[in-house]
């Protein structure tokens, strides 16, 4: 019984029924009329225009993202334990040539507006030190909390004021979407850029690369190409893109994940580390709790970052409903901290 990651489950209906429907010769790379559709749906579903670009990983979407956004003798502010920092091997630092990640502190993974006022009080602003050009936001964050869109709105207005570009890594924006009760344009005002994540939600191997700003359009087109980013037959990644958009699947499947964690955050309470605001709940099982649930046949993480005995449990769109029933009565089993 798999908590591992939602980046394993597998590809809904209606994103595989797509690429079938894609599968016929075609115009090559961006040449195609389902690329063709892209700008205008992605543009519409978040009420904003948009140039998008589809690529095959969430890490390549961040990196290219912030490459463009920042120079390389500058410096990207993100919350202290952000994907970013954590888990793509220095990606941004190498897209870039050189920007450097400036981590800062959040409570349950998220950055603040006084958090950030700390950070550039003690920033001198001369030649000596790298200066922050760009910040980049965690939607939902690697806590498994939400910003709600004046949050989004107070940070971004803080960055733009000091002349830095906006990011936002919406790997899980779909599950912030359902908690908060928002539409997805809620959570991209003020933003240069989105990396719009549908891998973990459904999709196979695509997600958008959003730019708000259409005039670093032809710049992120080549560091694209340059990256190994843009398939001669990109017509299957974006027919999977607007498949989850235009049937609804998002939703859906980010509905039915957000519902099975609230259900074992409820289970797991006095364990739990995190609010749970999205798919993913982080719990405390020192005590022999962690050896327990394995020996029961749940698999999870490990999650040091938190401290001795935490672990990080996660539902997928697809996990099935009798295993999240488990998972509940194994986690009501467990004896109170």
């Amino acid at each position: 019984m798999r908590f591992l990651s939602d980046n394993a489950a597998a590809a809904c209906p209606e994103v595989l029924a797509a690429i079938v429907q894609a599968n016929e010769a075609g115009a090559g790379y961006d040449g195609d009329r389902w690329s063709a559709r892209l700008d205008d749906v992605v543009g519409s579903w978040l009420g904003r225009e948009a140039r998008v670009f589809a690529v095959g990983t969430g890490t390549a979407a961040n990196a290219l993202a912030l490459a463009t956004l920042c120079p390389p003798y500058g410096g990207v502010v993100c919350e202290a334990h952000a994907h970013v920092v954590d888990d793509e091997c220095g990606a941004v630092e190498a897209m870039s040539g050189g920007a450097r990640l400036c981590p800062v502190a959040g409570a349950h993974g998220k950055l603040s507006v006084p958090a950030l006022e700390r950070f550039v009080a003690v920033l001198r602003g001369d030649v000596h030190q790298t200066p922050p050009r760009a910040l980049t936001l965690s939607q939902a964050t690697e806590s498994g909390t939400a910003y709600h869109p004046v949050e989004v709105d107070a940070i971004a207005a803080f960055a733009r004021g000091r002349g830095w570009r906006v990011h936002m890594d919406g790997a899980r924006i779909a599950n912030a979407c359902v908690h908060l009760g928002c539409a997805p344009g809620e959570l991209v005002r003020g933003l240069d850029a989105l990396s719009l994540g549908f891998i973990k939600n459904g999709g196979l191997g695509a997600e958008a690369l959003v730019l708000f700003d259409m005039g670093l359009a032809e710049e992120l087109a080549f560091r694209r190409k340059r990256a190994g980013q843009m398939p001669s037959k990109g017509r299957f990644r974006a027919a999977e893109i607007l498949a989850m958009i235009e049937t609804g699947a998002w939703r859906r499947n980010a509905a039915h994940a957000n519902a099975g964690a609230a259900r074992l955050a409820v289970a797991a309470g006095t364990r739990l580390l995190h609010p749970v605001e999205a798919n993913e709940l982080f719990v405390d099982l020192r005590g022999g709790a962690a050896d327990a649930l394995r020996g029961e046949g749940f698999s999870f993480y490990d999650w040091l970052q938190d401290g001795p005995g935490a672990a990080r449990l996660v539902v997928a769109w697809d996990t099935p409903e009798p295993q999240i029933s488990a998972l509940e009565a194994a986690l009501r089993r467990l004896p109170p901290l």
